[in-house]
């Protein structure tokens, strides 16, 4: 079992839901904890530049807003700074957020190891979780698991990359340009108006600027 754990959290009490679970209920007891991403990062970098690094991270999404100026204000920003010091740290994402879509999107996007829910069944979930984790599974949620897949958008790099290319505010045209001065194919005018025209009908997205929000809020850009 994982014997050194992160746990981001700003909710105290959740905070300390979370560790007496993991501790009374896997025995872990080298148990860190942290009620902002800075300071969770901070943690983490020190740990891993002694040499004893953390195994597993647990961490919510989103994060209240206070007095102290943050740098890394999400879930998400938390788990991609990290993952940059150390790509194979494991990683479980303990949210609220219950949307399919946007969970599917963390997995695909992230590479996270898994996903619990906070609700009814959190506690169960988390314990199952993080063993299933330890074990070398991907452990996605109910809440993705019976799901329809109708209802689950599945990208590819070429879609990320186009998405995020239309967030910078680029043209079709421009980014036809980029394509084709990097030597990426497909990159003809064609190909992303077909693309494109997925995207909308995968998001119900009314127009461009609509697409663009509605991923941002999804968490892939």
């Amino acid at each position: 079992m994982f014997t050194k754990v992160l746990v981001a959290e700003d909710y105290e009490i959740a905070n300390q839901g979370i560790i007496k679970v993991i501790q009374e209920g896997l025995g872990i007891q080298n148990i860190h904890e942290s009620k902002y991403c800075d300071d969770a990062y901070l943690k983490f970098r020190k740990a891993f530049q002694e040499n004893e690094p953390f195994e597993l991270l647990i961490t919510d999404l989103s994060f209240k807003e206070d007095h102290k100026v943050q740098i890394r204000t999400s879930g998400i920003d938390l788990i991609q700074d990290i993952r940059k010091i150390q790509p194979n740290i494991n990683v479980i994402v303990y949210s609220q957020e219950s949307r399919p879509d946007k969970i599917n999107m963390l997995f695909q996007k992230l590479d996270i190891n898994g996903y619990v829910c906070k609700g009814q069944n959190a506690v169960r979930e988390l314990v199952s979780c993080v063993q299933g984790v330890f074990r070398g599974d991907t452990v996605l949620p109910p809440e993705v698991t019976e799901a329809s897949t109708d209802n689950i958008v599945n990208l590819d790099d070429f879609d990320i990359m186009l998405l995020e290319e239309l967030s910078q505010g680029l043209t079709k045209k421009e980014i036809v340009q980029k394509l084709k001065k990097l030597k990426i194919t497909p990159n003809s005018e064609s190909t992303i108006d077909k693309k494109l025209s997925k995207l909308f009908d995968d998001f119900k997205a009314k127009n461009t600027t609509h697409l663009v929000a509605i991923v941002k809020d999804l968490g892939l850009l």
